[in-house]
């Protein structure tokens, strides 16, 4: 006989992009995901936690005390981590960053935690795309050597006309509209209704 599924609580880590920053609609690629996951069983709870400019040095120090918060040992914990560009500004070593990610899962999957990556996404700076591609890069290794869902969130965007138009138009670098559905679009793509083991939606 089968268990009951518990109800599934996921809480969203990451850096501005985790916001609708940019968005004029004011959803966010978050939104847009939450929108497409929609389930009466088991109930699902977002509970999205953007920290502007965080590092994986951040989210290493903070993320399991804020995610304890808001998960409950009823529930079916998902840990969700939307890593952006900050460890190359910040000069963090490409093993620092793979170290600290693979902490984060390691310590997540002990305490049954599924969690679920997104890369970086593209910059504006045709420079720093190149240290990007390969920190995305370097993550996704992390993920894979543990067997994780992974959304290459870099490669897709890198040359897509109208995501780096938003990102040009910007004062702030983020993408809009258009960008935050493309984001939400790879998402839901990539393994997520697999990962929640649940009926994939129209998209």
């Amino acid at each position: 006989m089968n268990e009951p599924k518990r109800n599934i609580r996921i809480v969203i880590i990451g850096d501005d992009l985790v916001s609708a920053g940019g968005d004029p609609k004011g959803l966010g690629w978050v939104g847009r995901v939450i929108a497409k996951t929609q389930s009466e069983y088991p109930r699902i709870d977002f509970y999205s936690l953007p920290t502007p400019e965080i590092t994986t040095a951040g989210l290493a120090e903070v993320w399991l005390d804020e995610c304890s918060r808001r998960f409950s040992d009823e529930t079916d914990n998902r840990l969700v981590i939307c890593l952006g560009p900050n460890d190359i500004n910040a000069g963090i070593s490409m093993s620092r960053s793979r170290l600290n990610l693979a902490n984060i899962l390691d310590t997540a999957i002990s305490k049954g935690i599924q969690p679920f990556v997104i890369s970086p996404i593209p910059s504006r700076n045709p420079q720093l795309n190149y240290e990007i591609e390969h920190l995305a890069a370097g993550f996704e290794d992390v993920a894979s050597r543990r067997s994780l869902p992974f959304v290459d969130a870099f490669r897709p965007l890198i040359d897509h006309q109208g995501f780096n138009t938003e990102l040009r138009n910007s004062n702030f670098g983020q993408p809009g509209q258009l960008g935050h559905g493309l984001i939400a679009w790879l998402v839901l793509n990539q393994g997520w209704y697999r990962w929640l083991d649940i009926p994939e939606e129209e998209i």
